[in-house]
């Protein structure tokens, strides 16, 4: 198939090679206009190796016009302003998946393409298909793939069929979910990532190299539990059921599931030191709190569901920080009562297929 991927940071180019790796044609398109440069010809190393070419977009038009199938994989403060730019432009009869789908980014995008009538699903990613970082303009380094995850749709009911179109772009398992939330609260990075931040809030300042899993104390680890609990009583209060952090542990490193700390040990000794944020404007911080926890923390109001812990670790980062971390821009204008409603069924679809 012919993939435009919208994002150059870690999990875009390493996306482009798994996919360019099982025989699709990828092109790549960075919306800083400056993020793709020295991946026309780019090495991939890790658990995945090898050399690959792919195109690169002039534009985001130029991108979408060519694409069969598109990915959105951009960090969750670049939707709001990228959201409605795709809206505009993307063809109504191409699919987008958005990995990973933080704070009902599809039904934004959905609600923005509204006007527009019959067209593709919105494909929802519980996470990305991989995790790595770019080491060099021409190298990513691919630390994980994982074995399974979650994709939901808009509307819910094409699930099954963004699933096995993820599934032939990436070789993934991919379990289809009842819709968009369930997946927006399936992510655990948004737990882990705050947890980890708190703790070890005075070595990310000092700038010190410090391994992540192996911080991954038992008192650390406590804290994530505390807020895994949180959230696993709202998913329920939306009528959903999700898997632990253990468990996306275990999907992404294919380690036994057990006690965390026991986890995070086993991880390190596997993978090696993978070193934590060294900058208080980390997406651990920025991205993670905003369009994670307090994400939750909105979807809790609209229930009447008590979250203290996850409060008390978005006001804490928020006064260590000095930043605004409790306001979510993609949540304004959300309307809760009709939530379900729209995820099911979409906005301003018709019974008709898309153009193809």
């Amino acid at each position: 198939m012919r993939l435009s991927i919208l994002g150059a940071g870690a999990v875009g180019p390493g996306s482009a090679a798994l996919a360019a790796s099982r025989g699709h044609a990828v092109t790549i398109w960075s919306p800083s206009g400056q993020g793709a440069e020295g991946l026309e010809e780019f090495t991939a190393e890790g658990v995945l190796e090898g050399r690959f070419a792919i195109r690169i977009a002039p534009s985001l038009e130029d991108a979408l016009a060519q694409a069969q199938a598109v990915l959105l994989a951009v960090p969750a403060y670049a939707f709001a302003t990228l959201l409605p730019r795709i809206a505009g432009a993307l063809p109504l009869g191409t699919p987008l998946l958005i990995a990973p789908a933080a704070s009902l980014a599809p039904l934004v995008l959905e609600a923005a393409m509204a006007h527009r009538g019959p067209r593709a699903p919105i494909g929802a990613m519980a996470t990305t298909p991989l995790g790595g970082r770019r080491i060099a303009p021409d190298r990513v380094r691919v630390a994980m793939i994982r074995s399974a995850l979650e994709i939901a749709a808009i509307p819910a009911a094409a699930a099954p069929s963004m699933a096995a179109l993820a599934h032939e772009l990436f070789g993934n398992r991919y379990i289809a979910a009842p819709d968009a939330l369930q997946v927006a609260l399936i992510n655990a990075n948004p737990i882990i990532h705050a947890a980890l931040a708190l703790t070890n809030l005075t070595r990310i300042e000092y700038q010190e190299a410090w391994p992540q899993y192996g911080m991954m104390t038992e008192g650390a680890c406590r804290l994530m539990q505390c807020l895994d609990a949180e959230r696993t009583t709202l998913a329920a209060a939306w009528g959903h059921g999700i898997p632990s952090v253990a468990t996306a542990l275990h999907r992404a490193n294919q380690v036994p599931e057990g006690p965390l700390h026991a986890m995070a040990q086993a991880i390190a000794q596997g993978r090696g030191a993978v070193l934590g944020p060294t900058d208080l404007a980390s997406r651990y911080i920025t991205e993670d709190v905003p369009y994670g926890l307090t994400f939750y923390l909105a979807l809790a109001a609209a229930r009447g569901v008590a979250m203290p812990v996850t409060r008390s670790v978005v006001t804490a980062l928020e006064a260590c920080c000095g930043q605004p971390l409790s306001h979510n821009p993609l949540l304004e204008g959300l309307d809760w009562a009709g939530l379900p409603q729209a995820l099911a069924h979409g906005l301003g679809r018709v019974d008709s297929k898309p153009p193809q």
